[in-house]
């Protein structure tokens, strides 16, 4: 193992022997990381030309985050390409491999099978089996392995072929990735990407159904983001392999297979910035992943009913979009939360406690989560279905708030 890790960080050309792992500006391309002076802040400046624009800030405790620049212009009005959102992912994934050769994957069948999901298709072919790395069935390891290159300089993604499996990794995850910067002082930086597919999927019984939000939101110094569209699934890709910071890039099971015209152009989503779905005026729906659409199902339904839901895909995990949920919830003054998570202790809860600790005087009732049932997802279709939320307790859930 020590040899082929030699061999990786040869081949990828990692920093120097005789560079000193003091805190420096790693500049790319077209994005570089800025950090304040009181070292409390960093900001993701991105570069175009000669002009630049903030991509986003870091919540600040107890208070609404600065907004940032308006995000990228939606897909649907720039001529593109269609793609699957497992190839919007790919994409991604390759073209920040052709930017950067201390990008590299590794994981099981990532390299010439092509991932399980194929997210990683043709690209040992592409860039070689040492920055494709198939790896053994040892979560454990390989996820040390992978956090062991971030601290030499690497990039490394880690897909985990179900993200359930890399439970077996969360000591790597919580007392190795997300510490190491703070408690070498910020000798390490520790620019990885977990990642796989997740979520409730369709009779993949309670062991392949987990849904792991939950699990990692309160280790300190990961962020989490989880993708919804081909649009936003590369996007957040290319963010996450840019950043300085560890990274768990959640993918729904059930949506790879999701379809949508993405921009030919290259672009970077922010990883701390909420996508506003729908504009409406009675109530704040806030979601991510799949339920994204069951709420947009559901929505149909309300607006006929009379109802103008405001919905939006909170997409960062951690930290929360404090400014735009903050901005929806001030004018509809009403929340609902709608996700596959846990009830206790899941996104949906710690949600419900931020929006109650800074907007609590702008809500005219309680606020409302929807989440999935606290027991292992059953393996029988239709208890399956009763352990999630489904858009008929949406509707009935506005309907209760609005009354």
């Amino acid at each position: 193992m020590a040899t082929l890790f030699q061999a990786l960080g040869a081949a990828l050309t990692p920093f120097s022997p005789s560079t000193s792992f003091q805190s420096k500006e790693r500049k790319c391309s077209s994005i570089f990381v800025v950090r304040s002076s009181d070292a409390k802040v960093n900001q993701v400046v991105l570069k175009s030309g000669g002009a630049t624009r903030k991509a986003g800030q870091l919540l600040i405790p107890n208070a609404v985050a600065t907004q940032g620049s308006s995000s990228v212009a939606s897909a649907a009005s720039k001529p593109g390409h269609e793609l699957l959102l497992f190839e919007a992912l790919r994409e991604g994934l390759e073209e920040e491999m052709e930017r950067d050769p201390c990008v590299c994957v590794m994981g099981e069948d990532v390299g010439h099978y092509g991932g399980s999901y194929k997210v990683t298709r043709n690209l040992a072919e592409k860039f070689g089996d040492l920055r494709v790395l198939d790896t053994p069935i040892a979560e454990n390891a390989f996820t040390g392995m992978g956090i062991g290159a971030a601290m030499t300089g690497l990039r490394p993604i880690i897909e985990g072929m179900n993200m359930g499996f890399l439970l077996l990794a969360f000591n790597q995850i919580s007392n190795n990735c997300g510490m190491l910067h703070y408690t070498s002082g910020g000798q390490f930086k520790i620019p990885v990407v977990i990642r796989g597919p997740g979520g409730v999927g369709r009779q993949l019984g309670a062991e392949h159904s987990q849904r792991l939000e939950s699990y990692f939101q309160s280790i300190p110094g990961i962020q989490m983001v989880a993708c919804s569209t081909p649009y936003n699934a590369k996007g957040l890709m290319k963010a996450a392999i840019r950043s300085d910071n560890p990274v768990i890039l959640f993918e729904h099971v059930l949506l790879y297979n999701l379809k949508e015209r993405i921009p030919d152009e290259e672009y970077v989503l922010s990883l701390e910035e909420a996508e506003m779905v729908r504009p409406g005026e009675h109530v704040t729906i806030l979601t991510y992943s799949r339920m994204r659409y069951h709420v947009m199902q559901a929505a149909k339904t309300l607006v006929n009913k009379g109802y103008d839901p405001e919905v939006i895909d909170i997409r960062s995990l951690k930290p929360f979009d404090l400014h735009t949920i903050g901005n929806s919830i001030k004018k509809t003054h009403r929340v609902l939360i709608v996700e596959e998570c846990m009830r206790t202790g899941g996104i949906g809860a710690s949600l419900t406690a931020a929006i109650t600790e800074n907007f609590h005087d702008y809500l005219d009732a309680p606020i409302i989560c929807l989440s999935s049932q606290d027991v292992p997802t059953p393996y029988a279709g239709t208890l399956e279905e009763w352990t999630v939320v489904q858009p008929a307790q949406i509707v009935t859930a506005v309907e209760q708030l609005c009354q």
